[in-house]
C-alpha cells in the first residue's frame, strides 16, 4: 500500500513554515511581516491564525522546525569517548550552528520570555542534559546536574549572542574557547575522586547511577537520593 500523502492542512502548514524559514534566513526577524509571509506562502492571514494561533505561534513553529533539523543532523557522541570531551565538542557544535544560522538562533535564544522558554530552546536542553549526566556517571561532575546544565546552557547562549553582536566578518572564537573552558573547569573535576575532598563528586556520580539498579524499593531509592543530594551540596 502506498503511503498516505499529508492532509491538506498539514501540507499548507509545512508550506507556510518553509516560506517563513526562507524569509527569516534571507532577511532576518524584521522580514517576518504577516503580509510578507502570506505572499511567500500563497495564503491569507486567517490561515496563519487558524493553523498557528497567531504570528508568534508561527515563529515558534519555524524555530522548532529549524532546531529539529539541526539536532537530526547532529552526530551522536561516542559512548566510549571522554564525557568531558563530548561536552566540549557539543559546545563547539552549538556555537558553530549559532554563527551559521544567526537569524534563527536570535529568534530561538535572543528574545527574553516571561514564561517558560520556547519549545525550540527546550529541545536543545535534552542532548546537553544527557552529556552532563554522562559526566556525572563518570564521577567527574563538581556540581549538581541541574546546575551544570543551566550554567552550560546560559554560558553557551550568551557566548553565541555576544559573537553575533560583534561587528566582525570573521568572529574571534577566542571568546568561545575561553568561556567553554571556564565553564568546564567550574563544573567538572579532572578525574574521579571517590574519597575526600571529592566526596561530593562521588555522591553526584552515585545519584546519577541510581536508576540503573532495582536493588532498592521506591521508598529506599528516594531516601538514598535525598541523602546523596545533601552530601552533593555540602561543599
Amino acid at each position: 500500500m502506498a503511503p498516505r500523502s499529508p492532509a491538506p492542512a498539514a501540507k499548507t502548514r509545512r508550506r507556510i513554515i518553509e516560506a517563513t524559514s526562507s524569509l527569516l534566513t534571507e532577511g532576518g526577524p524584521e522580514a517576518l511581516s504577516t503580509r510578507a509571509i502570506c505572499a511567500a506562502a500563497g495564503v491569507q492571514p486567517p490561515t496563519i491564525y487558524r493553523l498557528f494561533g497567531d504570528k508568534q505561534g508561527l515563529i515558534d513553529a519555524v524555530a522548532a522546525h529549524g532546531m529539529e533539523l539541526y539536532l537530526a543532523g547532529r552526530p551522536e557522541p561516542d559512548p566510549d569517548a571522554d564525557p568531558v570531551e563530548a561536552l566540549r565538542l557539543g559546545w563547539d557544535e552549538h556555537v558553530g550552528f549559532g554563527l551559521a544560522n544567526a537569524a534563527l538562533y536570535t529568534v530561538v535564544f535572543g528574545t527574553p520570555r516571561a514564561s517558560r522558554p520556547s519549545l525550540a530552546a527546550r529541545t536543545t536542553v535534552a542532548p546537553l542534559a544527557a552529556r552532563i549526566h554522562n559526566i556525572a556517571q563518570a564521577g567527574r561532575l563538581r556540581v549538581s546536574e541541574h546546575l551544570a546544565v543551566r550554567l552550560v546552557f546560559a554560558s553557551g547562549c550568551g557566548t553565541v549572542l555576544t559573537l553575533l553582536a560583534t561587528p566582525e566578518d570573521e568572529p574571534d572564537l577566542t571568546l568561545s574557547k575561553a568561556a567553554r573552558e571556564a565553564v568546564i573547569a567550574a563544573i567538572t573535576v579532572d578525574k574521579p575522586r571517590p574519597i575526600r575532598p571529592g566526596v561530593e563528586s562521588a555522591a553526584i556520580a552515585l545519584r546519577a547511577l541510581l536508576d540503573e539498579t532495582d536493588a532498592l524499593t521506591t521508598e529506599e531509592s528516594a531516601l538514598l537520593r535525598a541523602w546523596l543530594n545533601r552530601i552533593a551540596h555540602a561543599g
